[in-house]
């Protein structure tokens, strides 16, 4: 019963994070898109109502994009997963012999010896033969399957969220601070997706925080030579 309630915890845990991993990236690419048409539009033009609407418009694109975009992923592993429980449903009423195999030579390379493996997979197909077949050989817990919905909104409203600080520090700062302000908030938000993805992924990070950053900064300066070319 506990060894139960820890994989529930477990691919609980594996969807929030998955949702949050969404939410991070549509937060990044939020940034980036946004501030790549203001920054465009703002050297082109001098018009601030030409400025915002450009930049909410590209705002509200990239936020569906993103959740259309995430929707459509999950959606397909989601699919996979269910396409995978099937299969093994199948097999194991015509292939029990390949099934019991694998589970027992899964058992063997944990350091099980063959006669306790074999024991122990006959037990296990006897009891629970698809939740176990399905937890070897794909390592997914039946029934929990990772929730488009979810990431979908995720996605939708972090690239919201971070389209929105360019898109406000260009609006709402001074005339004479408008490219600084634009340029911080932009420094600001990537350090912080930066920072997150890294604790996210394990990862280091001072680089992730420090690459985000030089990745904006060259988004900014790339548009802004594009606006004035045209």
């Amino acid at each position: 019963m506990a060894t139960k309630t820890k994989k529930r915890q477990k691919q609980t845990m594996e969807e929030k994070l998955n949702t949050l991993r969404a939410g991070v990236l549509g937060s990044n690419d939020g940034i980036l898109t946004v501030v790549g048409v203001l920054v465009s539009v703002a050297a082109a033009t001098s018009d601030n109502f030409t400025i915002f609407i450009a930049g909410l418009s590209d705002l509200l694109a990239c936020a569906f994009s993103m959740a259309s975009g995430e929707y459509a992923s999950v959606s397909t592993q989601k699919d996979t997963e269910k396409s995978a429980v099937a299969q093994e449903k199948q097999l194991l009423k015509t292939n029990f012999a390949d099934e019991l195999a694998v589970v027992r030579d899964y058992y063997i390379e944990k350091g099980v010896s063959p006669e306790t493996s074999m024991a122990i997979a006959k037990d296990l197909l006897n009891k629970k033969p698809l939740e176990t077949i399905v937890r070897i050989k794909y390592d997914i817990e039946l029934g929990h399957y990772l929730n488009p919905w979810d990431a979908a909104f995720s996605s939708l409203f972090s690239a919201a969220a971070g389209g929105l600080f360019p898109l406000m520090a260009m609006t709402l700062a001074p005339e004479a601070y408008k490219w600084y302000a634009v340029i911080l908030a932009v420094a600001l938000t990537s350090a912080l997706t930066g920072y997150i993805s890294s604790k996210l992924g394990n990862g280091l990070v001072k680089i992730a925080v420090i690459r985000n950053i030089i990745i904006g900064l060259i988004t900014i300066t790339i548009h802004y030579g594009v606006g004035k070319l045209f």
